[in-house]
């Protein structure tokens, strides 16, 4: 499994949520704060049938045909309503990487 379908996952089931409030349960920005208030922020800002559509994609494993069917529209359309927010999530984890690694970098000199 990827890294962006297992972040969609583990935002749409709670899990996030759950990991997030037990590595720092005082709303402190750490990184995996900014990835879940980044997402939230990303996945609010869609319609339902785009949250669907991420939902049958990467929950439920459908094909873009799949998908497609559903809504009886074109793949190219289901395509142009996903790639975004993936591309977005891709975004996301990078920035919050790198920020952790700019982090631990200052926690090395600090020692």
């Amino acid at each position: 499994m990827n890294e962006v379908k297992f972040n969609i996952m583990l935002y749409f089931t709670g899990g996030m949520k759950r990991l997030t409030d037990r590595i720092d349960s005082t709303d402190n920005l750490t990184p995996q704060r900014i990835v879940l208030n980044a997402m939230t922020e990303l996945f609010d800002s869609l319609s339902e049938d785009e949250i669907e559509m991420i939902r049958l994609r990467y929950m439920k494993g459908l094909t873009l045909s799949e998908v497609a069917s559903r809504y009886s529209i074109s793949e190219r359309t289901v395509r142009n309503h996903t790639n975004p927010t993936v591309k977005q999530v891709k975004e996301i984890i990078a920035r919050a990487k790198k920020n952790e690694l700019i982090d631990r970098k200052e926690e090395i000199k600090c020692q």
